[in-house]
């Protein structure tokens, strides 16, 4: 059985909160500080962490309704994954067209802080398989 829909209401607040905890990362993108400095030192508190992975899962259920399939997996560990795009299916082990990133660039790809090119350039996305390329549907839609 699959997780439960996140509601609209409850998606966007996660996703302007957790906007908020990554907003000077996100308006230092595309400085030369931004590509060479490492992550706050400081750890996120466990409403930060809820934030985060409600607003992760919520843009994940938005690419998923938006561009439906099984073609293309997209993980963004640890808080979820989903299958989207339509074309051949797989029904057993790794799927042949794999998207993974962590929970930041996922949110900054999905809100249009970042663009699928840039993440590429920077090794901040893996992306196997021939359609394993979200440019086309990125950022979503979540406001």
């Amino acid at each position: 059985m699959g997780r439960a829909k996140i509601s609209a209401e409850i998606g966007r607040d996660a996703v302007c909160r957790a906007v908020e905890q990554l907003a000077p990362e996100v308006a230092a993108l595309g400085s030369a500080e931004a590509t060479t400095s490492s992550p706050a030192t400081t750890a996120p508190t466990d409403a930060d962490r809820d934030s985060l992975a409600t607003a992760v899962r919520y843009l994940l259920q938005l690419l998923a309704d938006t561009v439906p399939g099984n073609t293309v997996e997209v993980r963004v560990p640890p808080f979820g994954a989903i299958q989207c795009i339509e074309g051949p299916t797989h029904t057993r082990g790794t799927p042949p067209n794999v998207v993974e990133t962590d929970a930041a660039t996922w949110l900054r790809l999905a809100t249009g802080a970042l663009s699928w090119p840039e993440a590429r350039a920077r090794g901040s996305v893996s992306a196997s398989g021939q359609r394993a390329d979200l440019s086309d549907f990125l950022p979503i839609r979540w406001r």
